[in-house]
């Protein structure tokens, strides 16, 4: 059995991938049963779509390999925590815990909180936060030094 920090560092390798790409650093892996079913990294400006962040493409390629939309007994690695739009995807797909690596300043955290614990859109789901923070939080400031 893997620890959070395995899942995380998987989860920063991707987050590597869209920093390599141009994109804003975050990758997202999801695990099921001990096992990574999927993993992605942020492709909004490659693809030119807004909802292509990391969380969102996981969730679909776990639905994918799982074939159903609801992803019981999943657990989502995250190198940054979750805005408001991948907050609500995650709680409607069933996902059990989002474990997060660092968390922005201006995070929506009353209201990604919020929607994680609206039970209209799926189940409570549990979060953990600062797992790896400091490596998440490094390579997001390395990406934005570099853009300014």
């Amino acid at each position: 059995m893997q620890n959070d920090e395995y899942y995380m560092t998987i989860a920063l390798k991707e987050a590597q991938k869209a920093y390599d790409k141009g994109e804003i650093p975050v990758g997202s892996v999801i695990v099921k049963n001990n096992k990574i079913i999927a993993k992605a990294h942020n492709l909004k400006e490659n693809k030119n779509c807004v909802i292509k962040h990391a969380e969102i493409i996981a969730l679909e390629k776990a639905s994918q390999k799982l074939k159903n939309w609801r992803l019981l007994d999943c657990e989502i690695y995250i190198t940054m925590y979750p805005c408001p739009m991948c907050a609500s995807a995650i709680n409607q797909s069933r996902v059990s815990k989002i474990i997060y690596g660092t968390i922005p300043e201006y995070a929506e955290k009353n209201v990604v909180e919020k929607i994680l614990n609206n039970k209209n859109y799926g189940l409570p789901v549990s979060i953990v936060g600062g797992v790896l923070e400091k490596d998440c939080g490094k390579l997001l400031k390395d990406f934005f030094l570099k853009k300014r």
